[in-house]
């Protein structure tokens, strides 16, 4: 049984990057080079707390944060544990590397109202450690619904036409799944039920009628699968398109979408169970949607000539593997989800900063427009190839090892076709990502333009975020611990099911 100890960091993890937002939006224009620091600065103290938090939870001593009790029995509350580790670790770790990139973008584009972006960017950082490390559905539902309401001045920042437009949809669409969030929340406490994340699931045992589980899975689920870009609840995230690179590279990455896999990883396993998922059925409409959602969204990845499009529907299709992972209620399965969550987070960003970069010093978007960039820009195009690699799966890199558990829990659970289901989009996603690696480093550009890299403070994040895609499928537990707290997780939601790691032990 895992203990909790009262502490003050799950609190100072999500304080810290509001904290920074305030200062960015205290700091005037002219001392811009100390409101743009505050980002990086606070990214890298909010990593040593999270990295604080990280013994206690592979070893049972979970940092817990009472923030008010609103009724007897009803708290907010913020807990370490390890599966919110792995969420938490993964957005510190990349607010570094997207706070600094931000700044070189942001100046090299010579971005309107910066002050507002890197306030709002702080906010939606607090909101997903919020997302991350909430104790309790209550707690989850509240953060949640901030991280739509901070990142909707991101989406619409460049005040465009299609900005606003973007905007509107992205409100009404995760808006809206927070209605059935909040639906389902309210409908759970009203049933005298405790809504603390349980491994296994707290409804499991509850005496609940089929008809009430069946209600309350439709509302949690979509309210969720809103942000998980699960279809039909999708087109929101290509139409986010139109925001700076690096709320792209958010949006993707670090928050809103990981969000909504995290979401649908507590509701399927510490909401419902593996046990009642089973006995509902539920597990097979949600495998079905998901798998469906993973190669649609390939296909229609291969369709898109503009780079951040194409890259937008291989985020939907991956988020699905998450999803997938997650129905097939098996410990492996789970696992592979899990490190998928990791790997998709720092793969994914690399791309985006990689578009971004390209954007800033040639104002190319299409891949139609890529011939010879890899020359002009090699060590851009260097680490988007090595990020490629990881999507489609190749090794060493990280999302081979999520994809090997993935498939490997499919087998496990004598899913065969949903094995098959991951090894075709595989496939497709090299339909889609090589041939830009052929253009890059293969063709000639036909006017010869001299390029050259982009801001160091570009280039640099984006260099580190390739190289982690790499190291983390080498050593997935180095130095962070994702495979062992992963691992954890999976023992937790599946006991007696002895979870095996890629050693075989």
């Amino acid at each position: 049984m895992t203990g909790t100890t009262p502490s003050v960091l799950p609190l100072a993890a999500v304080l810290v990057p509001a904290l920074a937002a305030a200062l960015a939006a205290l700091t005037t224009e002219r001392r811009r080079n100390l409101r743009d620091a505050w980002a990086t600065l606070a990214g890298a103290l909010m990593t040593v707390i999270v990295v604080a938090m990280l013994a206690g939870a592979l070893d049972g001593r979970v940092h817990r944060t009472s923030l008010v009790e609103i009724a007897p029995g009803v708290e907010l509350a913020l807990r370490a544990d390890p599966a919110g580790m792995i969420f938490g670790l993964l957005v510190s770790v990349l607010w570094v590397a997207a706070g600094v990139y931000a700044v070189g973008y942001m100046r090299g584009e010579h971005e309107r109202k910066q002050t507002r972006f890197f306030t709002a960017f702080g906010l939606s950082i607090a909101a997903a450690a919020g997302v991350a490390l909430a104790e309790n559905l209550l707690t989850f539902v509240v953060f949640y619904e901030l991280l739509s309401l901070f990142t909707y001045p991101l989406v619409t920042h460049r005040e465009t036409e299609s900005a606003l437009s973007a905007g509107r949809k992205y409100l009404a669409y995760t808006l809206s799944g927070g209605v059935l969030l909040i639906g389902g929340t309210a409908w759970i406490y009203t049933l005298g039920i405790d809504g603390t994340f349980q491994a296994g699931g707290f409804l499991e045992g509850a005496g609940l009628s089929r008809a009430t589980e069946w209600g309350l899975f439709v509302l949690l689920a979509a309210g969720v699968g809103v942000k998980a870009a699960v279809m039909p609840l999708h087109s929101w995230l290509p139409s986010a398109m139109v925001a700076p690179t690096p709320v792209s590279a958010l949006l993707h990455a670090v928050a809103v979408v990981k969000a909504g896999v995290f979401g649908m990883m507590r509701v399927g396993v510490f909401v419902f169970g593996a046990a009642l998922l089973e006995d509902m059925g539920a597990w097979l409409l949600l495998a079905v949607l998901s798998a469906a959602t993973l190669l649609i969204g390939s296909m229609l990845a291969l369709r898109h000539d503009n780079l951040k499009r194409r890259l937008a529907y291989s985020t939907i299709s991956h988020l699905a593997y998450i999803v997938l992972g997650v129905a097939l209620i098996g410990p492996l399965a789970l696992t592979g989800a899990l490190l998928h969550i990791v790997g998709h987070g720092v793969t994914k960003i690399t791309l985006f900063f990689a578009a971004g970069a390209i954007h800033v010093r040639t104002h190319k978007e299409n891949v139609s427009e890529l011939d010879g960039i890899g020359r002009q820009m090699p060590v851009t195009m260097g680490a988007f190839t090595a990020a490629a690699l990881s999507m489609v799966g190749i090794p060493p890199f990280v999302l081979f090892t999520s994809k090997l558990y993935l498939a490997w829990g499919a087998a496990e659970v004598g899913q065969q076709a949903f094995l098959v289901v991951y090894l075709l989009s595989g496939v497709l996603a090299a339909g889609y990502l090589f041939p830009i690696v052929f253009r890059a480093f293969w063709r000639s550009s036909p006017d010869h333009p001299r390029y050259g890299e982009a801001d160091v403070r570009m280039v640099g994040p984006i260099a580190v975020t390739a190289a982690l895609a790499l190291l983390w499928g080498i050593a997935p537990d180095f130095p962070l611990g994702f495979l062992e707290l992963a691992s954890r997780v999976a023992a937790d939601a599946f006991p007696g099911a002895g979870v095996m790691t890629a050693g075989g032990g």
